[in-house]
């Protein structure tokens, strides 16, 4: 059963060029996808393909322009949205400057409880305070120090303990280990990990890292310029791309195993990403593509499903 379906999502954000004269910068532009209940749904493209805008756009952060969100059954929408807010929360991506540097601990993570009238007590507030920090592995010790005085993934567990002071179902993940080192990644992924088979948590994780969002996800979308390119399966998305982009994607990581490295062929786009104030006609990767014909700037490819759940959007798939 899905928790959460977006359907035909758009996003635009109006940007004055001249006097007189406004473009639309199309940050997401007719995404469509569902997440189950308990699941965890990747999100990977580069940076300013809109991944981060799709997440602040379900939870209403950015009104839509248009499209249809359901969760949990209902349309979400800008009248409605308060009574979403506790069982959606989000973990952003910096911690350095996602906490307040005024408040202690205790209060970052008490202050959504305060807010959405979660706990019929001061007793009770305190009490679900230390129950996150608990869940997260910090204690008691750290309620009354402040941000400043904890390391780069201490922090993230901090915020990470306030998306889950309202005991929410659904959460977005907005690349919250890309700012960390990469032994700290693994503890927060593994943090996220444990307390999604704890309480039945669902994910939408937006990150750079194939490696790290194929350890998480057990679906994968890959997006470019404001669009979904491809979408499926975790290990069949690695097994059985079918998008340039994505085979291009996946060719860029790297091999632990020298061996294997020196004869793997990567794929190495060439130009810039176009700006989406002004994308390309027809298929908006065409012009990085190898393999792009001239029907690719005549007319935009149609979303296909290739496979069992495996949709991609090519003209020669």
């Amino acid at each position: 059963m899905s928790l959460l379906t977006v359907r035909n999502l758009k996003k635009y954000f109006p940007v004055k060029t001249s006097l007189f004269r406004t473009q639309m910068i199309k940050a997401v532009d007719d995404i469509s996808f569902e997440i189950e209940k308990g699941k965890t749904l990747g999100l990977v493209g580069e940076s300013g393909c809109g991944k981060s805008t799709i997440g602040r756009t379900i939870l209403h952060l950015y009104k839509p322009t248009e499209g249809k969100i359901v969760f949990d059954g209902k349309e979400v929408t800008g009248g409605n949205i308060n009574e979403f807010r506790p069982r959606m929360q989000i973990v952003f991506q910096d911690p350095y400057s996602s906490l307040n540097p005024r408040m202690t601990v205790g209060d970052i993570v008490g202050e959504p409880v305060t807010i959405q009238k979660t706990a019929a007590s001061r007793k009770e507030r305190a009490e679900i305070v230390l129950e996150q920090l608990k869940f997260v592995g910090l204690n008691t010790d750290h309620l009354n120090r402040y941000p400043h005085e904890f390391s780069g993934g201490q922090r993230q567990r901090i915020s990470i303990a306030r998306a889950m002071a309202t005991r929410p179902e659904f959460i977005v993940c907005d690349e919250p280990v890309s700012a960390l080192d990469v032994s700290i990644q693994a503890q927060v992924i593994n943090v996220f990990m444990e307390l999604q088979q704890k309480l039945n948590l669902t994910y939408l994780f937006i990150a750079h890292d194939l490696s790290v969002v194929r350890h998480i996800s057990d679906n994968i979308g890959v997006m470019y310029l404001g669009k979904m390119v491809e979408l499926c399966e975790s290990n069949e998305l690695y097994r059985h791309p079918c998008h340039p982009y994505t085979k291009a994607l996946l060719s860029s990581i790297p091999v632990p195993d020298p061996e294997v490295s020196r004869k793997q062929q990567r794929i190495v786009l060439e130009g810039e990403v176009p700006s989406p104030m002004n994308p390309p006609a027809g298929c908006r990767f065409r012009t990085r593509c190898n393999i792009a014909k001239d029907r690719c700037a005549a007319e935009e490819p149609e979303v296909k499903e290739v496979g069992p759940g495996h949709i991609c959007a090519c003209h020669f798939i």
